[in-house]
């Protein structure tokens, strides 16, 4: 961990590391295919276009520049949906390290002090190494169903922490 680096906001190169960590993941993992990467990427885009840092996180995590994770807060709809808690991702070379878990850390700490009163994420069933993280950090399932927003068709899963 001495050689990660993790930054706060926007860094140069990473909507595009970002997608791509997340393309070949669940390429690999999962089958998703052009869907997902572009999804992520047109919606990673989207969010920095409007992002304000008084309630909205991005933190990257990178080892000699590169980016090996990320994990994003989204606070636009926090007074009626809850902050939004997207893009969590972890690069093979970094998994199991406990990056993970510093990212999350990271974001619900944020997430505390900008007032959010909930944190929610979407997921889907199978991700079992990210869900513990998830349950650890005190984030429980509160609805589950088959959707394919991802491209592929999974069982949605979505958890929420209330942080109040």
């Amino acid at each position: 961990m001495s050689d990660i680096c993790i930054i706060r906001d926007y860094i140069p190169g990473a909507i595009g590391r970002v997608a791509e960590l997340n393309g070949r993941y669940y390429h690999d993992n999962w089958g998703f295919g052009l869907f997902f990467e572009a999804m992520v990427a047109t919606d990673l885009s989207a969010f920095l276009q409007r992002y304000d840092p008084r309630r909205d996180g991005f933190w990257t995590a990178s080892v000699k520049g590169r980016v090996e994770a990320h994990i994003s807060i989204d606070g636009l709809n926090s007074d009626t949906k809850g902050a939004h808690l997207r893009y969590f991702i972890v690069s093979d070379d970094l998994r199991g390290t406990g990056i993970g878990r510093a990212l999350i850390t990271r974001a619900i700490s944020f997430c505390r002090e900008a007032r959010h009163k909930k944190v929610y994420l979407w997921t889907f069933a199978g991700l079992d190494s990210a869900r513990h993280l998830y349950e650890a950090a005190g984030f429980r399932l509160v609805e589950s169903q088959m959707g394919s927003r991802w491209g592929t068709e999974v069982t949605e899963q979505r958890f929420e922490l209330h942080l109040s």
